[in-house]
């Protein structure tokens, strides 16, 4: 695209176009490409192969470089399979990982259950460590320092310019989880992160019904690896719901400014309600985190926690399950407003989460503002007569 294009919601929408006539690519659906001659037939510069991907999958990781900003995006079956294969693409017996420990809990799960088993460390850190007492643990092993920021639960801000930086100058590789900001609001790759992963089942597919993730880099020697770790391990992704994620990626903009700014009207409204001690939101003013969020970010995404005042586990369940418009479940970033009770997932945490109370995750979706404060001081009504 035109270096004269400065919008990133412009350069959103029309990148990765193709040249076919229609504004979306042609889905092309076939496990066997034919080639023109026997010499091509091993010619790795082509695609030999549908899992490889054809002109829809290219088309959206074409439109997810750009967004990145990275020099290539590779595709996986899922946000945690994004996750998984980038740290495989890397690692090897031997290594150490320092992992966040507000870390979404199945990757967690994945480094205790599998790279465990194949040799290799990890040790999770406080994800409120500062830059310099984080590198301070790594030692002589450590080949990676994973992060999500904000955490998915508990809305941690790390400062991922530093850690990167001093990453670097150990020769330590960093991978972030950027779902919440969804490549957009925030630029992993910009700020010296090595390999930027987002679950697009969230924010970028939009709909909630589509499982795809993306691992992107700006090092041309980790996008190798990435891309051989690809193809020897397997992933694909369909060119139907490739076309989706494409589609969704086009509205992403507008989706997301939508969501910032309901979010930001929901929590404004919670931190003055009095059954509500604390709301983990980093873009919204005075928060945990927010000082860090102003300087890297440019918008929020509409996910964020509520700490209730303490309470039963019963007059939790009353607060949720008098709901009308938000639904109750894993997953967020859809049009549909979502709430979930965090605290069963701490128990796995080694650090404890300085919270004077209960937690509840909400995401706000595309509904009307009005609407879901309405819902939400009802179940808060219900809590209190629990």
């Amino acid at each position: 695209m035109s270096e004269a294009v400065k919008g990133q919601a412009t350069r959103v929408i029309h990148a990765g176009r193709g040249a076919g006539r229609t504004v979306g690519p042609a889905i092309e659906k076939g496990s066997t490409v034919i080639m023109q001659s026997a010499a091509a037939l091993y010619d790795e510069t082509q695609v030999t192969y549908g899992r490889a991907g054809l002109s829809v999958q290219e088309s959206l990781a074409d439109a997810l470089a750009e967004l990145e900003g990275g020099v290539r995006v590779r595709l996986f079956p899922s946000g945690l399979a994004a996750v998984t294969g980038a740290m495989l693409a890397v690692l090897a017996a031997g290594n150490e990982i320092l992992v966040t420990d507000a870390i979404y809990k199945p990757t967690r799960r994945f480094c205790e259950h599998v790279l465990a088993r194949f040799g290799v460390a990890t040790r999770f850190y406080d994800p409120n460590l500062s830059a310099e007492a984080l590198i301070a643990m790594a030692g002589a092993s450590t080949r990676m320092i994973v992060l999500e920021s904000p955490g998915s639960l508990t809305f941690e801000v790390q400062d991922a310019p530093a850690i990167a930086r001093l990453a670097r100058a150990r020769g330590i590789l960093t991978l972030m989880d950027n779902t919440w900001a969804a490549g957009f609001w925030f630029k992993p790759l910009t700020h010296g992160i090595d390999l930027s992963v987002q679950a697009l089942t969230k924010y970028v597919g939009g709909h909630s019904d589509v499982f795809m993730g993306s691992a992107a880099t700006a090092d041309p020697k980790l996008a190798d690896a990435l891309d051989e770790a690809v193809w020897d391990i397997g992933w694909s992704v369909s060119p139907e719901d490739a076309y989706q994620m494409l589609r969704g990626l086009r509205t992403l903009p507008t989706r997301l400014a939508r969501h910032q700014l309901s979010g930001l009207t929901v929590a404004t409204w919670l931190r003055d309600q009095p059954q509500v001690a604390e709301v983990l939101h980093p873009a919204l003013p005075g928060g945990r985190g927010h000082e860090l969020w102003s300087r890297d970010y440019t918008g929020g995404a509409g996910l964020f926690a509520i700490v209730l005042r303490p309470c039963s586990t019963k007059a939790i369940h009353a607060f949720l399950d008098s709901l009308r418009i938000f639904r109750l479940g894993f997953s967020w970033g859809g049009y549909e407003s979502l709430a979930l009770h965090c605290d069963p997932q701490f128990e796995a945490r080694a650090y404890s989460p300085s919270l004077v109370g209960p937690t509840v995750r909400l995401s706000i979706g595309l509904e009307d503002p009005e609407d879901l404060i309405a819902d939400l001081a009802r179940g808060l009504s219900a809590l209190e007569q629990t």
